[in-house]
C-alpha cells in the first residue's frame, strides 16, 4: 500500500488525529495499526506545547506537514508526535498506542518481559518498541524528503476499527476537551475509553 501523502497532514488537526486511528505506522522495519491518538492544537488549546514552549511554536512555523516531533516526557521516555497545518486549525497529534502488526521480533527484544498487548499501549511504550529516540526529531514522515522506511499508511485489510472520542490523559489544563480518539474496545490502547481521571488544576 502506498504512504499518506503530505496532503493528509494538511488539514485540520482534529480531523487528522481520528482519521489515523486505523493507520498502520511503519517505521524501519516494524510496524503497528495506531489505534490511539491525541490532538493539540496551536491556538487555544493551553495543555499545548506550543502555549508554553517557544520552541515548539518555532517548530510550528517553520516545519512541513507530517514532521515528526519528538520530546523527552518527564525526564523518561520520548514520545512520537506529528506536526499538523494548513487547515482550520494547526496543531501536533501525539501518537499514544498501536497494535503491533510486523516487525514483531525486533519489537520484543525492545519490550522484553512484557506481555504483546503492552508492547505500544502508551506513548512512552510505543517509543521504545519501535526504537524512536529524539535523534528522529524533525524526520520528515510523508511527500518528498520522507524518510525511507518510515511512514504511514492504510493497512492491507483497511481500516476496520471504530473510532470514539474521548478526554486527553494526564492533562490538567483543557482536560475536558474530548481530542483523544480510540479504536473502540480495542485491547491496545493506554487508557479505556470512559476511564481517564481527573487531574487538579496546577
Amino acid at each position: 500500500m502506498p504512504f499518506l501523502p503530505s496532503s493528509f497532514f494538511k488539514r485540520d488537526v482534529i480531523t487528522v488525529a481520528r482519521e489515523l486511528v486505523g493507520m498502520e505506522l511503519v517505521w524501519d522495519g516494524s510496524s503497528g495499526i495506531i489505534v490511539e491518538t491525541e490532538a493539540y492544537t496551536v491556538e487555544g488549546d493551553p495543555a499545548a506545547h506550543t502555549a508554553t514552549r517557544p520552541s515548539a511554536r518555532e517548530f510550528v512555523k517553520v516545519g512541513r506537514a507530517g514532521t515528526s516531533y519528538v520530546y523527552f516526557n518527564y525526564g523518561m521516555y520520548w514520545l512520537f508526535n506529528l506536526l499538523v497545518k494548513g487547515g482550520e486549525r494547526d496543531g501536533l497529534i501525539l501518537i499514544r498506542a498501536l497494535e503491533p502488526a510486523s516487525g514483531l521480533d525486533q519489537m520484543q527484544s525492545r519490550r522484553q518481559g512484557h506481555k504483546l498487548e503492552n508492547w505500544c499501549s502508551g506513548p512512552g511504550k510505543l517509543a521504545l518498541a519501535m526504537g524512536i529516540d529524539g535523534t528522529h526529531h524533525g524526520v520528515q514522515m510523508a511527500g518528498k524528503g520522507r524518510r525511507s522506511g518510515c511512514g504511514f499508511r492504510v493497512p492491507a485489510g483497511g481500516r476496520q476499527h471504530e473510532v470514539v472520542a474521548d478526554v486527553r490523559v494526564g492533562i490538567s489544563k483543557a482536560a475536558e476537551f474530548p481530542w483523544r480518539f480510540l479504536a473502540k474496545g480495542n485491547s491496545h490502547v493506554s487508557v479505556p475509553f470512559g476511564k481517564v481521571k481527573a487531574m487538579k488544576a496546577k
